[in-house]
This record gives structure tokens, C-alpha cells and sequence, in this order.
């Protein structure tokens, strides 16, 4: 099974990549969260063997995982984490347990299961402060490492500007590793993309303006324009999540110029 930092990359030594300074694992900035919505266990081994060096964390979306049968879950956690990947259910599924009332169980049932990190997130129920406090802080207690999101699934239910602000430095005051952007995982009218998938250059800028620092977010991005405008925007080493699990290794390729979108770049500043 795979080894971190004991293969010798297939061209290492014949070039430098475009853009340098990539961090590497365990990493605070160029963190990559990739979607898994419903990878198999001989698909996750393929994935590890590709790509576990440019994976943080796998969120098995929505409420995926509660349809895997428990032998399959945990044998697909324990691969991923001996790969030195965090993997965490999707927030929708803490959604469902917070309003159920069965929050601690959850907590118990997933720490069972051997998950590393819970998504906090209120992208579909109602939230106040206190309860995001409680929810993150007892996660945290129960050993796992935990990463809030701020937004809403619906565009017609976004929370005003000041509310983001305090729940981003409030998540990070009370424990939150880092705090994701909400995109869902179209990333189409919802959050800083407009319906096509723009990039909302004016919505990042807000988000920004209330002091969070670009190192505590993680701006979810499935679609190769939006990653390419982050990266452009912010450096190789821009935090980016709900990347598709086929997508890992083009994604790794933008952030480090082997992209003509980012070598572009990359050349004109080292040709001058």
C-alpha cells in the first residue's frame, strides 16, 4: 500500500515546476478537500496511489456514507487515513443530527467508524451562535479536528455580509481549523459564483473585508475556471475544497503551472 515520501516522482530532477514554493504535508495552506460521492474501495486504493500527496482531506458529501455498509466504511477510512488523508462526513449529515436532537451520538458513531475531522456547517437548517460554538467545541473534545463552513445552499437564503463575518472569526476563535466558503458542490449561484459559475470578484472582496485571513478559509471550487482565478488570485497554496476526485492531479497541475492557465502567468513574470 502507499508510502508517503518514498517514490521518486516520475520526472523529478529533469525540471522545476513553473510556480514553486507548494507547501507539503501536513499542510495549514494549499489545502485540498476532495468531494467523494460514493468512491469504491478499489477506486479510493487507485486515488492513494495517484494523488495522496495533493489530498488533506475527503469529505464523503451530503449524507453519503450513511448508505455504506459499516465494514466498507471503515475499511475505506482506515485506507485513506494511513495515506495520511483526514476524511470527515458531510455537513449536511451533522445538519440532520443537530435538528434530530442525536448530535452525541453522532459524534460516538463517528468516531467508531474512525472519521478524523467533522464538517460543522448550517447550510440547510438554522443555527444561532451559541449552538455553532457547542456543536464545534464538543467535536473538538471528542478528539476530532474539526472545519465550520459559513453560507447558505439557497442563494435566496444568504445570510447578511456581518453575520459571515462574525460566524468565520467566532468558528476560528472556538477551535475551527478552517472555515469553508460555501459553493455546494455545482459551484453555480450560490455563494461567490454567479449561476454560469463565474467567479464574483466583489463577494470575495466582502467575505475578506471582515479580517479573515485567506490562509483560515477554504473557497469551495469544483470547476477549473474558479481554481484558476483563486490561484491566480491568491498563490499555489490558496486553501480550495469540493474538487472532484478525477480532477486532483489537473488541479494539482494549475496550482504548480503545468497548466498553460497558470504558466502563462509563470513565464511572463520569469521572461522579463
Amino acid at each position: 500500500m502507499f508510502e508517503r515520501g518514498k517514490r521518486m516522482k516520475g520526472w523529478e530532477g529533469t525540471f522545476r515546476m513553473p510556480i514553486g514554493g507548494r507547501s507539503d504535508k501536513p499542510r495549514r495552506a494549499g489545502y485540498t478537500m476532495l468531494l467523494d460521492k460514493g468512491l469504491g474501495l478499489n477506486a479510493t486504493k487507485d486515488l492513494i496511489t495517484m494523488a495522496a500527496d495533493y489530498i488533506d482531506v475527503v469529505k464523503f458529501t451530503f449524507g453519503t456514507s450513511a448508505f455504506y455498509d459499516r465494514e466498507i466504511i471503515e475499511e475505506k477510512i482506515s485506507l485513506l487515513k494511513k495515506a495520511d488523508i483526514d476524511v470527515m462526513p458531510g455537513g449536511t449529515f451533522l445538519e440532520v443530527a443537530v435538528w434530530q436532537g442525536t448530535y452525541e451520538k453522532y459524534l460516538r458513531r463517528a468516531k467508531q467508524l474512525g472519521f478524523s475531522a467533522i464538517e460543522a456547517s448550517d447550510g440547510t437548517i438554522e443555527m444561532d451562535l451559541k449552538t455553532r460554538e457547542k456543536i464545534i467545541k464538543e467535536a473538538l473534545d471528542a478528539g476530532f479536528k474539526v472545519i465550520s463552513e459559513v453560507g447558505k445552499k439557497k442563494p435566496e437564503e444568504k445570510p447578511a455580509l456581518s453575520l459571515m463575518h462574525q460566524e468565520i472569526e467566532e468558528d476560528l476563535k472556538n477551535g475551527a481549523f478552517k472555515v469553508i466558503v460555501e459553493a455546494r458542490e455545482a459551484g453555480k449561484g450560490v455563494g461567490i459564483y454567479d449561476e454560469r459559475g463565474n467567479v464574483k470578484v466583489s463577494e470575495i472582496d466582502n467575505i475578506l473585508a471582515g479580517g479573515a485571513e485567506v490562509n483560515d478559509l477554504i473557497w469551495e471550487a469544483p470547476i477549473k475556471n474558479q481554481q484558476q482565478y483563486l490561484i491566480l488570485r491568491f498563490g499555489v497554496n490558496v486553501n480550495l475544497g469540493n474538487v472532484p476526485s478525477e480532477d486532483i492531479l489537473a488541479l494539482e497541475a494549475l496550482r504548480q503551472g503545468l497548466r498553460g492557465d497558470t504558466l502563462k502567468k509563470a513565464y511572463l513574470e520569469n521572461s522579463k
